[in-house]
């Protein structure tokens, strides 16, 4: 199993992951473009609403791709 410095590395890795997903979202919505590009899916029909926004992830997921290829090395 994992021994006491692989979990502490974990818990650590987890905790700056969940610290950087709450700075997205407090600096996010000051930010206009995200979740608003080209490419992203809103349907409104009466009060129904659907929002897919498939660019604003493909555009995050490279950006974190590149960050995990440049920490990995």
């Amino acid at each position: 199993m994992f021994g006491f410095s692989a979990l502490g590395k974990l818990l650590i890795l987890l905790g700056v992951l969940i610290l950087l997903i709450g700075v997205f979202l407090v600096i996010g919505e000051k930010l206009p473009w995200v979740g608003r590009l080209p490419g992203d899916i809103l349907i409104k029909k009466g009060k129904f609403t659907f929002y897919f926004p498939i660019t604003t992830s493909i555009l995050i997921s490279i950006i974190l791709t590149l960050l995990f290829s440049l920490f990995r090395k």
